[in-house]
């Protein structure tokens, strides 16, 4: 038993020259992904297929992890299980291929369409002609079509031996992974980032991933779980790189220095400034994003091109035009949804009133009071974690530990709350304490301030929807201040 990969259809139309560039370069991905799994697995590449044999020890757990691996391979279009065996003559042929077929002909329409390689005395016509005849007498209410049937039976002789395919699994599809470049792609670990990632990769772009952190190691933990997942999944051939860019500082300058209604998309335009440099400095030429036209107030198309514009690097958007139920969709059929509905939805700024058409010289001035030192800062402290060492996340059993030890506090009790909530949020909807002392830190100051604080006593972090509360604490708790904890909203007043 062995396996025979189809290609996918647009390679085959490709040049001579490169079509077998891409059927090499598809052999050395899928030579580089099988051999952790066994090294003794054989890949022998062709003009129109690939064949991967296994060692006559397969175990059963190898077989399934080699079928599943293969099917999420960009450029493999079907995953044959094929088994060979010996004929003599068109009889011994007949009997081995009408009884796996006659119950997919009954009651249908069919052909017979045979390849032949070697030396023999029929001809392929003569293998249609003949195998068809049995078939219409194994099934006499099946009826031959030449010219749209409803089953294709198709049947491979080479030399003295019968090729018979027991599984068809499809495939990804797409090209050859590292085919068509690199491309940079921001990650947030919703829904949208990890779709977009992924059609690049079936696409056979090499891609990165950049992250920009706005909420502490605990948001970081959960971005890094889907990226590695994504890549083990989909394009574990080629070793890329995971940056994280610790952005709450940018937050917090944003916060302070622009106006409401363009905090959205200047966060926007500081991220892929960022993102053009750091990709550059990796010889990255292209940014991916997972921007839906008008699915936020940022991403209108007045605003994608405002952001646009602080680009260095062209920024791809595979999913310009997708409704949000077909990028969920597409999500759980990759299997990243999980990730997305059981990671807090996180954003730096949401403007109460943002503007869907801003114009640049608003732009413009709204960041005129912007300390460019600060972005520089971000870029400077970027981390660069490879890929393959994602799952080696520095604390990840300390930090389960760590959620659960967060402290809550209760109505009624003789606290010390802060509110990490931006100035407006405050004024919007002021907190009242039934008691105990109330302090107003915004989140962008609070792992500056926080050391600061006496430690004879606990804090705790209070926001609307206890989302960046919590991770606010989990950031201190990693950070040995362990004597912050969250207010609960259904506590306050």
């Amino acid at each position: 038993m062995y396996y025979l990969l189809k290609l996918f259809p647009e390679i085959t139309i490709k040049s001579r020259s490169v079509r077998r560039h891409m059927t090499r370069c598809l052999a050395a991905n899928v030579r580089n992904t099988l051999k952790p799994l066994d090294r003794r697995i054989a890949v022998r590449d062709g003009w129109d297929l690939l064949r991967v044999s296994l060692p006559v020890s397969a175990g059963a757990a190898l077989v399934d992890e080699v079928e599943a691996r293969l099917t999420r391979m960009p450029g493999v279009q079907e995953v044959q299980e094929v088994r060979e065996v010996d004929f003599s003559d068109l009889d011994e042929i007949t009997a081995q291929v009408v009884p796996r077929w006659q119950a997919h002909v009954t009651g249908r329409r069919f052909r017979v369409s045979a390849k032949r390689r070697g030396r023999h005395d029929f001809s392929s016509e003569d293998l249609e002609r003949h195998l068809g005849a049995a078939l219409l007498a194994a099934a006499p209410d099946a009826r031959v079509d030449l010219t749209h049937p409803e089953v294709k039976v198709t049947v491979e002789v080479v030399d003295q031996r019968l090729r018979l395919i027991d599984r068809r699994l499809p495939g990804l599809g797409g090209y050859p992974l590292g085919l068509q470049g690199q491309a940079m792609a921001l990650i947030s670990g919703g829904y949208d980032s990890p779709v977009a990632a992924w059609r690049m990769i079936r696409r056979g772009i090499k891609t990165h991933f950049l992250f920009f952190n706005l909420g502490g190691p605990e948001h970081e933990r959960g971005v890094r779980e889907v990226t590695h997942h994504l890549w083990q999944r989909y394009s574990a051939s080629h070793r890329v790189n995971f940056i994280s860019v610790p952005f709450e500082p940018v937050v917090g300058e944003i916060l302070r220095r622009v106006p409401d209604g363009m905090m959205g998309v200047v966060l926007k335009r500081m991220m892929v400034r960022a993102a053009s440099r750091i990709a550059r400095r990796h010889r990255v030429p292209a940014l991916v994003t997972g921007d839906a036209i008008a699915q936020v107030s940022s991403q209108t198309l007045t605003n994608l091109a405002l952001i646009d514009d602080a680009s260095e690097l062209p920024l791809l958007r595979p999913l310009l035009t997708d409704d949000k139920q077909t990028i969920i969709t597409q999500a759980r059929e990759i299997d990243t949804a999980r990730f997305a509905e059981s990671m807090p939805e996180y954003c730096g700024v949401i403007s109460r009133r943002p503007h869907t058409r801003a114009r640049r010289d608003q732009i413009a001035a709204a960041e005129a009071g912007f300390d460019f030192a600060v972005l520089d800062a971000a870029v400077d402290a970027a981390e660069i974690t490879r890929i393959d060492r994602l799952a080696e996340s520095p604390g990840a059993a300390a930090a389960a530990q760590t959620k659960d030890e967060v402290l809550e506090a209760r109505e009624g009790e003789d606290v010390s709350v802060i509110d990490i909530r931006p100035e407006g949020e405050r004024e919007a909807a002021p907190l009242t304490l039934p008691t105990g002392r109330r302090l107003e830190i915004p989140f962008y100051e609070l792992q500056q301030r926080a050391p600061q604080l006496p430690d004879d006593r606990h804090y705790f972090l209070y926001c609307d929807q206890g989302v960046m509360s919590r991770m606010q604490a989990l950031h201190l708790h990693d950070r040995g201040l362990t004597h912050f904890g969250v207010y609960l909203a259904s506590s306050a007043r």
